[in-house]
């Protein structure tokens, strides 16, 4: 006897949780909802799903995930987090050399003009253009679900290798390697935040007071060789 459809209700928070996951698509989400609370997932088993449990189901196969991640896929799969119809922000014209002594910063975002995506997982990165008095959104720069990509970190890397700085939820080693060797400096900020207002932070340290690393990035002292701080630790 054939297991009853997924209703299209049930099947979009799967296609959205699994978004939250790095490396994970519906079918490896389903794989291990199945073991978890059984086919098809309804919204009463998924009322009764956990963290602990959906990191421990088929084998532990999300048993290494970041426990926010996971959290954020849990809210999607019980339609605490649905997509709402925030539209996103307008990006701002801009010419290279329009603005001295700026850097670029790509933020790991999922909605509208929010520091809250995981750069595994992220729908989106938004670009700023970022100096000590001004700040522009130049670009918004769309993650695509491409089967045929072998090195996901690699293309998400790619994406933001004209960037300085990165700032995302979460970031895993191997994936802050290929960030750092595509000449971007990434940064976890693991909890949500406006995107502006990490820009607004960010230009109070811009000028002749910034840290060592930043004056490394803003190429204002190319013999600074420090690569991360305790508050950049990936």
């Amino acid at each position: 006897m054939s297991a009853s459809p997924i209703s299209k209700e049930i099947a979009l928070r799967i296609g959205l949780a699994a978004r939250e996951l790095p490396d994970t698509d519906p079918g490896r989400l389903l794989r291990v909802l199945n073991d978890a609370i059984g086919l098809p997932p309804t919204v009463k088993r998924l009322e009764k799903l956990t963290v602990e449990v959906l990191k421990s189901a088929g084998d532990g196969e999300f048993a290494d995930m970041d426990k926010a991640a996971v959290k954020s896929a849990l809210a999607c799969l019980k339609g605490e987090n649905e997509i709402s119809a925030e539209p996103l922000p307008e990006s701002e014209a801009y010419a290279e050399g329009e603005m001295p002594n700026s850097i670029r910063v790509a933020f790991a975002s999922n909605k509208g003009e929010m520091l809250d995506g995981h750069f595994g997982s992220c729908r989106r990165f938004l670009i700023y253009q970022v100096s000590s008095d001004s700040s522009r959104l130049i670009d918004i720069r769309a993650v695509e679900q491409r089967a045929e990509v072998e090195d996901k970190n690699a293309y998400r890397a790619s994406l933001i290798s004209d960037c300085q700085l990165l700032f995302a939820g979460s970031i895993g080693g191997p994936a802050a390697a290929k960030v750092v060797r595509a000449g971007v400096h990434p940064i976890k900020k693991p909890q949500a935040v406006a995107a502006r207002e990490e820009v607004a932070s960010l230009q109070r340290v811009i000028g002749r007071d910034a840290s060592p690393w930043l004056a490394k990035v803003m190429g204002q002292d190319p013999e600074a060789r420090i690569r991360f701080e305790q508050e950049a630790d990936v």
